[in-house]
């Protein structure tokens, strides 16, 4: 069933409004007709079955059918800080982190990071980085479309997270060992299903666990960086004994924690 997301949903009008690039896509591309179905999400926690009453030049109406409660999305916020990568990278990682639960994405030009980019440039990168994640939300069939936010600096973008992440991971090379990262991310676990076991509410968005996730571009953090988020309070682990790409990096991350907390 063809998924696509929408600005707000009034379930007591039962309609909804399809509007923008994605009435082309019906009309033109998929060619639905009325009397189909489709999933539509508003970026709550419900997905919608509706089935579409009209295919007009500038908007799409569909009748809603069923409600049903989503668990596409992770029982934690995790949001990943990326050390600006070199080339379509970050595209990779966009698309690979979005299919894995990632909640926002924050673009971050750290001190080892290559690629220069003025704002013009910077601006049509986040269009071309939500529509990626827009993709794969739909392919994924999430209920949210993940932030790409605007580019940050190291130290903006650890200020931003000591204030706003409940947990903050880097995996760092001089980190302490394989033992000591299982404990970390074990207890980060055992503190998300604790909340879990207490909600009444499937996890609401305010009882959700920010995790923020660093990640260093290419030749790694910079020592005055890796201080930085040590004294914002952020934890060490480590992903093994290979040296990971930093495309790579982010993704093994986020593997292991959406298979650990995904209920």
């Amino acid at each position: 069933m063809h998924r696509f997301f929408v600005d707000d949903i009034h379930e007591a009008e039962k309609r909804i409004m399809i509007t923008g690039p994605d009435v082309n896509h019906i009309r033109s591309v998929l060619r639905l007709r009325p009397g189909e179905e489709i999933q539509v999400s508003d970026g709550s926690s419900k997905d919608y079955i509706c089935s579409i009453a009209s295919v007009e030049e500038d908007v799409v109406y569909a009748d809603i059918i069923d409600l049903l409660d989503s668990n596409a999305e992770l029982p934690a916020e995790i949001n990943l800080f990326q050390g600006v990568p070199k080339g379509d990278k970050m595209e990779t990682i966009i698309q690979k982190c979005v299919e894995l639960g990632v909640h926002s994405i924050v673009p971050v030009m750290m001190e080892r990071t290559i690629v220069k980019l003025d704002d013009k440039k910077k601006d049509k990168k986040i269009s071309r980085y939500m529509g990626i994640s827009e993709a794969a939300a739909k392919q994924s069939r999430r209920v949210i479309i993940p932030e790409v936010t605007d580019y940050m600096g190291s130290k903006e973008a650890i200020d931003f997270a000591s204030k706003n992440m409940d947990v903050i991971l880097f995996p760092y090379e001089l980190a302490e060992g394989m033992d000591e990262s299982r404990k970390v991310i074990m207890d980060l676990v055992s503190r998300v299903n604790a909340i879990g076991e207490k909600s009444t509410d499937n996890f609401s968005e305010q009882e959700k666990i920010k995790i923020g996730i660093f990640i260093g571009p290419e030749g790694g953090f910079a020592e005055s960086e890796a201080e930085l988020l040590k004294a914002a309070g952020a934890k060490t682990i480590s992903l093994g004994h290979r040296i990971l790409r930093t495309e790579t990096a982010g993704m093994a991350v986020m593997s292991v924690l959406s298979f650990l907390l995904d209920a």
